[in-house]
């Protein structure tokens, strides 16, 4: 959740059911969204209980699958409109409605409506025909297909009608959106045989999913920095954050896999500036933020996002900033994005700022394409006192762990055991969900491994 939050505080094993309001009482946005997240949590709990790891309604059942074989065209799957529930969370496949032009006076209207999804058209997988076979394009027969949905964080930068225009462009923008985003995807080398029960495809899914959680884990706390100057009238002389501000750190991978890298950013990576052009290493900005702590300087480090780079999971080098015309807003970096990334304004080009340097000090090691090396098993140092503590395992791009700094107490808020120990927590997210949908072996031979279940109510006798 990349947004400009105070912290996050939604914990669901403390089993609270509700956050309540004091009379004349600061109101706190953590405070608003922990209810937000204690309702979400709260009924997807209830959905997951009663309908199982996922299903849909037999009246609605959405994301039936038909092969559409290889033509003039690649093959291209058909995806039925419908709901389903993937691990409480509803996932809904309807079209959205497509308005009516008004006619011309020559030419009468014609409707653009759709109905149903396919591969290609599908909103949230960015899928592209004219891009490299191995990577889009679907493969060969026979596969599994299944659901991939992940909820993401939406702000007015993905959704310019989430701002207040009334408000002006100057101001800060008001709030933002959780968005459940859905993909459906082609999965092969699944150990089943050659004919395999929809059983025995569901287990073998589900052994995949399980093996895509990432195990590794971290820990963070506060150590006074060596030589830290105790002058009061800066930080009190006993704090082990020597911040001057309290902040919300991200720590985040970067890239997964065997050398896997991270990033970190002071404001939860909320300092994001909408981009209007890139040309090759140059990109033009539509603004350059509303203070200098929330601006770009040179030899920050950011990246050039869009809600393609996004859905797909693509993990880019990290680029510098080199120079910085204010007067133009444009930006020059220290290498060219990605050739897909920030040329379409459909969408919604941004460049995100991250806080973090290269490491000194003794054991330190040279940045990995703009990223800091995850090192695990001993404490790294993040800035001002705040290090963090990385155990072996698996991670994958785009986990992430929040840690609030204060000022007050000179520490973080992270959880501890009763020796005052700092505990090793999973990530916070990002979080997929899976759902198997057809095995698809050529045709219409399409297996359904869809689960659907019948809605309580009943005719009164």
């Amino acid at each position: 959740m990349q947004a400009d939050l105070s912290r996050l505080i939604f914990r669901p094993e403390k089993r609270f059911s509700a956050v309540v309001t004091q009379q004349g009482r600061v109101r706190l946005d953590s405070e608003d969204n922990e209810q937000a997240l204690i309702n979400l949590h709260t009924t997807r709990t209830l959905a997951a209980d009663l309908i199982g790891r996922h299903g849909g309604p037999s009246d609605a059942l959405g994301f039936g699958i038909t092969y559409v074989p290889k033509g003039k065209d690649p093959a291209d799957l058909r995806i039925t409109t419908g709901r389903y529930y993937v691990d409480g969370i509803g996932v809904d496949a309807a079209v959205p409605p497509v308005g009516v032009p008004v006619p011309d006076e020559d030419e009468p209207a014609t409707d653009a409506a759709v109905d149903g999804w396919t591969y290609w058209t599908q909103p949230d997988a960015y899928v592209d025909p004219l891009r490299d076979k191995e990577i889009d394009h679907l493969p060969d027969l026979p596969f599994l297909a299944y659901l991939k949905v992940t909820e993401r964080l939406v702000t007015h930068l993905q959704d310019p009608e989430i701002r207040e225009t009334a408000l002006g462009t100057t101001l800060p923008d008001t709030s933002a959106r959780l968005k459940v985003t859905w993909q459906v995807l082609p999965l092969t080398g699944l150990t089943v045989g050659e004919r395999p029960t929809k059983d025995q495809l569901r287990a073998a899914f589900d052994e995949w999913a399980r093996g895509t959680v990432s195990t590794g884990k971290l820990a963070a706390r506060t150590e006074k920095p060596a030589k830290t100057d105790d002058n009061p009238c800066l930080t009190a002389p006993d704090s082990r954050y020597r911040g001057p501000e309290n902040q919300l750190y991200r720590i985040e991978v970067h890239r997964g896999g065997d050398k896997p890298t991270f990033k970190w950013s002071r404001e939860n990576a909320s300092v994001t500036f909408g981009v209007s052009s890139v040309d090759e290493a140059v990109v033009t900005l539509t603004d350059l933020g509303r203070d200098a702590k929330l601006d770009l300087d040179i030899g920050d480090w950011v990246e050039v996002v869009d809600d393609a780079y996004d859905a797909r999971g693509v993990t880019s080098p990290l680029l510098q900033v080199v120079d910085i015309d204010t007067e133009r807003l444009r930006v020059e970096l220290s290498g060219t994005p990605d050739a897909e990334v920030g040329r379409l304004a459909a969408r919604h080009p941004f460049l995100r700022r991250w806080d973090h340097r290269a490491p000194t000090g003794r054991g330190a090691k040279e940045l990995v394409d703009g990223a800091v090396s995850l090192t695990a098993g001993g404490w790294l140092d993040v800035e001002d006192g705040l290090q963090v503590w990385f155990t072996g395992g698996t991670y994958h791009a785009g986990d992430y762990w929040l840690v609030a700094a204060r000022t007050l107490n000179g520490d973080v808020e992270w959880p501890r055991d009763t020796r005052g120990r700092p505990l090793l927590r999973e990530p916070h997210g990002l979080r997929h969900h899976y759902a198997p949908l057809a095995w698809v072996r050529g045709g219409e031979s399409v297996d359904d491994l869809r689960m659907e279940f019948t809605p309580a109510a009943r005719p009164r006798p």
